[in-house]
């Protein structure tokens, strides 16, 4: 039996993934009166008159909304709401397994932006924060963006947990292999949201040759057929304005960062990469390269976004602390700040990294807290040094 049909198997044998359990006991009429009917009276005049008190008297502060119109699930592309619906139980179990965070999976059966931005502002007064998944390119920087200062935490996981997990990362394996960020050549082959947000906090982290491959070519200033975001893109990146295909650019790379589809990458493609080569083929389910065929080809360190491989570079390592600490500090944004702390933290968790260990295990219980409490600092610092800078502006 394969591994899909086994897990067909267990998800009718479950009937999906997730389910509701009760905090408070109903044993006889004394609970009911409390729970419910007529001691709840009370609490919704509370919540009434002071809104906040929703972070204390109900499940809000440990909630959050996992949104998707499943545009864009996993490999498998545009398969709606409904295909989308088994991910976003499975990202609700990872919250609360790993993370502590209780989670409800909303797939909307709506493409237009605007609903979805609307739908989510809507749901604002029962959850603590909004999980976005799988929404394709480029709506998902609209919809994100529209949605940053509601006044609770919004991630739009495929781009900035991708971000945080690959700096954390690529961190490890160039000190393995001796080299720096600032200066080895990275070629990106997905120009999507997650390859854009990830070169995007690569650069913050001091990336400076960055080259984004779409499935046309290289993108760069020249090109006419690309989208605003891409164009953004091609302003900041690829500094030697390289063209061509992605066999092309990747010649004389330090790094590979696969976010796209499977099989891209030949053994030709990485044998014609910088010495002490690094190889991160993220496409899911499948690689764009498989690890042996890499290896074969001279790469140095081979990350894969599978479980069955070494070195699982998997979002699961930063969605369930990010928001364990967001949720703990009452942040109402989640900012580039927190996500540079965060990728640190999960960075420095292994004190010596191997070529097959650049990361703890997803299952590792100790990574949440850690991303947790770094990220939570990270937003009391930010506060404290707007406070500091707020109270200068008044006394000149």
């Amino acid at each position: 039996m394969t591994t899909g049909e086994k897990s067909i198997e267990l998800h009718r044998e479950k009937r999906g993934k997730i389910s509701i359990q009760s905090k408070v006991p109903l044993r006889d009429k004394w609970d009911l009166s409390l729970a419910y009917t007529p001691g709840v009276a009370a609490v919704s005049l509370a919540v009434a008159k002071d809104k906040a008190l929703t972070y204390e008297l109900t499940a809000r502060g440990n909630l959050i909304a996992v949104v998707s119109d499943g545009s864009a699930v996993l490999g498998l592309g545009n398969i709606g709401p409904e295909g989308a619906l088994p991910v976003m139980e499975g990202k609700a179990i990872l919250f609360k397994e790993l993370g502590g965070v209780d989670a409800v999976p909303i797939c909307l059966d709506t493409q237009d932006s605007q609903e979805i931005i609307s739908i989510v502002k809507a749901l604002i007064p029962t959850f603590g924060g909004f999980n976005l998944e799988d929404i394709s390119a480029p709506r998902c920087f609209e919809i994100e963006e529209a949605l940053m200062d509601i006044g609770v935490p919004v991630f739009h996981d495929d781009q900035h947990g991708t971000a945080i997990v690959v700096l954390a990362a690529l961190s490890n394996a160039l000190n393995l292999v001796g080299k720096s960020l600032k200066d080895v050549k990275i070629v990106f082959s997905g120009a999507g949201a997650g390859g854009i947000a990830v070169a995007r906090l690569l650069m913050t982290a001091g990336a400076r040759n960055i080259i984004l491959v779409d499935s046309r070519s290289a993108i760069h200033t020249g090109r006419e057929d690309l989208t605003p975001v891409k164009m953004e893109m091609a302003k900041t990146t690829n500094p030697a304005g390289e063209k061509g295909s992605l066999s092309n650019v990747m010649r004389g790379a330090d790094v590979f960062v696969g976010v796209s589809v499977r099989d891209l990458v030949s053994v030709e493609d990485v044998r014609g990469m910088a010495n002490k080569a690094i190889v991160f083929a993220m496409a899911n389910p499948d690689p764009e390269i498989l690890p042996s065929q890499a290896i074969a080809g001279g790469a140095a360190i081979v990350g894969t976004g599978r479980s069955d491989f070494p070195n699982q570079i998997n979002n699961v390592l930063a969605f369930p602390g990010v928001f364990r600490g967001a949720l703990d500090i009452r942040a109402t944004k989640i900012t580039v700040e927190m996500k540079m702390a965060a990728a640190r933290a999960l960075a420095a968790i292994l004190p010596e990294p191997t070529v097959d260990m650049i990361l703890p295990s997803p299952l590792d219980r100790s990574v949440a807290p850690i991303v947790a409490k770094a990220v939570g600092e990270a937003w009391s610092e930010s506060q404290q040094a707007a406070t500091t800078k707020g109270a200068a502006g008044v006394r000149r």
